[in-house]
């Protein structure tokens, strides 16, 4: 098994499947590997229906074993393994995979994602791709004239409310405060809108249903004299508390927002170390679509191609 490459691909999303499809192409040889979720986050999702050539829609595992198989096709070294640490102080780049061996890289394209922040409730696993989803604009779309409810305060919650207002005939949001963390404007549009209605000072704590979410147990003003415990039917739970992107083990070299958002150099994928690049949900904390992370997969990959060339490697 080799361990130098001219191109290495850290996660197996959309992205860096993407991205070594191309790279592939390019007679880069590239090693990927698929990280702790085979696939990425789609892998959870039952069916895909806004990605463009799927005029039927097509489950999320199925999907991602068509780009595998893609990306396999042309030549990518595809690996079960996840990065542990890196050094991007040395050249070639090092990456250490499951805390064993060390892989040196001429370049590295990071597409390692992000996971959304769930509640922690055993309810959320249980009826995962039930009536769970933590993703409104890939799921809203099955809760036509159907009531849903939001968990969430922020933007991200009230965007997402908005959005599904747009196809359910109601939409509740499930807030812990007594106010709404999100800007004046996204407050004044979920106010004003009559399809959604704000739950505040309420907790989630449970869900029910026989095949899927039929609804979900909730507590006003928790731990207060006046606690009231009561059962609201909804036929969908959407989580908008935010995401959190897998790229811990990239602090010490590459620039981040305050969230752990990599940053790059618009609008290539080059971050601020030589020869890495970076793709995909790791480095987009606005859109979060398979589309969009295939898109940077692609400009990650003619990137690291183009820094290739002209470093003569």
């Amino acid at each position: 098994m080799r361990n130098k490459t001219r191109c290495l691909i850290i996660g197996s999303g959309p992205a860096g499947y993407t991205a070594a499809i191309y790279a592939s192409r390019a007679n880069l040889e590239p090693i990927l590997y698929e990280g702790l979720e085979p696939g990425g986050q789609l892998t959870t999702t039952t069916e895909v229906e806004n990605f463009p050539g799927y005029p039927d829609g097509i489950t999320g595992p199925e999907m991602m074993e068509d780009l595998k198989k893609q990306a396999q096709r042309f030549g990518t070294d595809v690996r079960s393994g996840r990065a542990t640490a890196v050094d991007f102080s040395v050249r070639p780049l090092k990456v250490t995979i499951d805390n064993e061996h060390v892989i040196e890289a001429d370049t590295v394209i990071i597409s390692t994602g992000a996971s959304a922040k769930y509640l922690g409730l055993p309810d959320e696993t249980k009826y995962a791709g039930q009536g769970v989803s933590a993703c409104a604009t890939c799921d809203g779309f099955f809760y036509r004239k159907k009531v849903v409810a939001v968990v969430g305060g922020g933007d991200t919650a009230c965007e997402e409310a908005t959005y599904l207002s747009g196809l359910a005939s109601k939409v509740y949001m499930i807030v812990r405060k007594d106010h709404l963390r999100a800007s004046k404007i996204m407050q004044e549009r979920v106010m004003n809108n009559p399809k959604i209605e704000i739950l505040f000072e309420h907790n989630a704590v449970g869900l029910y249903g026989e095949n899927g979410v039929e609804g979900v147990h909730l507590v006003k003003r928790l731990g207060e004299q006046d606690e009231e415990r009561y059962d609201l039917p909804i036929d969908g739970f959407f989580l908008a508390i935010g995401h959190t992107p897998n790229t811990g083990i990239f602090k010490d070299f590459i620039k981040m927002d305050k969230v752990g958002y990599i940053i790059t150099e618009h609008p290539t994928a080059k971050t601020n170390e030589e020869g890495v690049f970076a793709c995909g949900d790791a480095a987009d904390p606005i859109y979060r679509q398979a589309v969009t992370a295939a898109g940077t997969g692609c400009r990650a990959a003619i990137d690291a191609e183009r820094y290739l060339a002209e470093k003569g490697l």
